[in-house]
């Protein structure tokens, strides 16, 4: 390459060709040979050997002692990525900490990490996050966890939802009932009651799909949330996304400690896990709060000043009356008991529901299948008017018409339109007519009382046809 460049050189130089002619005949641009004739004068036959890319000057390059401290911060925490490490150099050095794209060039560099494609980020989640701290915990059992021997063991985990401090992280031998609300009982005891507590539908956690014969098992969970005046939330069944932020804590447990560390006993694990719990809640920044760690946001929580009470513990002295109702869902999905409204979903609109009162929980039963559990809002006293008998008052005696409830929920009786309501699309429905006043009934219930608005020449001819006009029939 050199001998080519000294020959094009000697060329322009000795025969007075042109530049133009001399890089035409090797191939080169005319800028290129400009450039060999500058530094074959400046610097001889050796200038004219290939010279290094690297430039004079790398101002934004990362800092040989900042790099080092990186090395030795990953190799001391390999769970640390790049973000992680960023906060800390930020914390560390401020400005000067480089940025994340060049910690992660550093970390390949070094061979402290394996380049793989990132991973898009999921847009179909839809995240959530309560508003402030001891609003609602979201709480779980995370298993195959071993110890030296082989032993495997479980971890009771709970977090605040809004300042992702970690409330539980309690060892059990067997993630049985007694032993997960014990872990329940301490993180309460510690931090105060929540006003919400989220859970999956565990047996542990909820009697709500148990085979005991019984439409709905009251376990000690809930009975120690009920006790304490905190609501027990559920997810939907398979929708492990719902309690996302303790299932990240579970993954993160899994990565920092667990991975890392191996006792003989369980009282040495929980030693050591209560240390990494202390430093996850006040040293690890968070990167959902903005890289700052859970306590400053926990430590704005106002705990209740109530004394916890074990689920064991019975309040009333006297017997719980189980009783039960029955109710017509609204077109919103909801049902209407002593004044308050239920929420049971829209798909269950129009549908009759059998509402049960048990022990300061309401159960919500369509076709014998439960679809819904809520606190009961009204008040002890007020269950005497809990019946199973309708409320609707009786209809007025008299002439009845039959006419179908249309797809818009009313009624035609002499060519005037009377709204019965949607919940009764498709049913018979009966039109009486008392003084000034229509009356409509379904299953002989009263319904609805509507002033008359029809024209009263017409009444003849629709009580003619009580059963409504006849169909036509197609004639062949």
């Amino acid at each position: 390459m050199v001998e080519q460049r000294y020959q094009a050189v000697r060329e322009v130089l000795d025969s007075g060709a042109t530049i133009t002619e001399v890089a035409k005949h090797y191939g080169v641009d005319r800028r290129t040979l400009h450039r060999w004739l500058t530094r074959y004068a400046n610097g001889g036959l050796e200038a004219l050997a290939d010279r290094s890319s690297r430039p004079d000057s790398s101002p934004n390059q990362t800092d040989p002692k900042i790099e080092a401290r990186l090395v030795m911060m990953r190799r001391q925490h390999t769970g640390w990525g790049p973000r992680t490490l960023r906060t800390k150099l930020v914390n560390e050095f401020g400005e000067r900490a480089p940025s994340r794209s060049a910690i992660y060039r550093a970390l390949v560099r070094h061979q402290l990490i394996v380049p793989a494609p990132r991973r898009r980020r999921v847009q179909d989640y839809k995240r959530w996050e309560r508003s402030r701290s001891m609003e609602l915990w979201q709480m779980d059992v995370v298993g195959r966890i071993y110890l030296t021997d082989g032993t495997q063991i479980s971890c009771v985990t709970g977090i605040d939802d809004h300042s992702r401090f970690c409330v539980s992280a309690q060892l059990v031998e067997r993630a049985t009932a007694r032993p997960v609300c014990d872990a329940l009982l301490l993180a309460l005891q510690r931090y105060g009651a929540p006003e919400e507590i989220l859970t999956d539908n565990g047996k542990v956690f909820t009697g709500r799909f148990a085979s005991t014969g019984a439409k709905t098992a009251k376990v000690l969970f809930d009975r120690i949330c009920l006790n304490n005046a905190v609501k027990h939330r559920l997810t939907a069944p398979y929708s492990p996304t719902t309690t996302g932020k303790v299932e990240r804590l579970h993954r993160t447990m899994r990565y920092e400690f667990f991975a890392e560390n191996l006792f003989d006993t369980i009282e040495e694990t929980q030693v050591a896990l209560d240390k990494w719990v202390h430093l996850y809640n006040t040293e690890r920044e968070h990167q959902s709060l903005g890289d700052t760690v859970p306590m400053r946001r926990f430590e704005l929580a106002r705990a209740r000043d109530v004394d916890i009470i074990d689920g064991d513990v019975e309040h009333e002295s006297v017997i719980p009356t189980r009783k039960s109702l029955t109710r017509v869902v609204d077109e919103k999905g909801r049902v209407s008991v002593l004044t308050f409204r239920y929420h049971v979903g829209r798909v269950y609109s129009g549908e009759r529901v059998q509402v049960t009162s048990d022990d300061g929980l309401l159960y919500v039963h369509h076709r014998e299948v439960l679809i819904a559990t809520h606190a009961r809002r009204h008040l002890v006293d007020d269950d005497v008017a809990f019946s199973a008998q309708p409320r609707a008052k009786a209809p007025t005696k008299g002439d009845e018409v039959l006419r179908k409830v249309d797809p818009t929920g009313a009624v035609s009786f002499a060519g005037t339109n009377f709204r019965v309501g949607n919940a009764y699309r498709g049913r018979l429905a009966g039109v009486r007519i008392v003084g000034d006043t229509v009356q409509i009934t379904v299953d002989d219930v009263l319904i609805r009382t509507l002033q008359s608005r029809h024209d009263k020449s017409k009444e003849f001819s629709a009580f003619a046809q009580p059963n409504g006009k006849p169909r036509r029939k197609d004639v062949a």
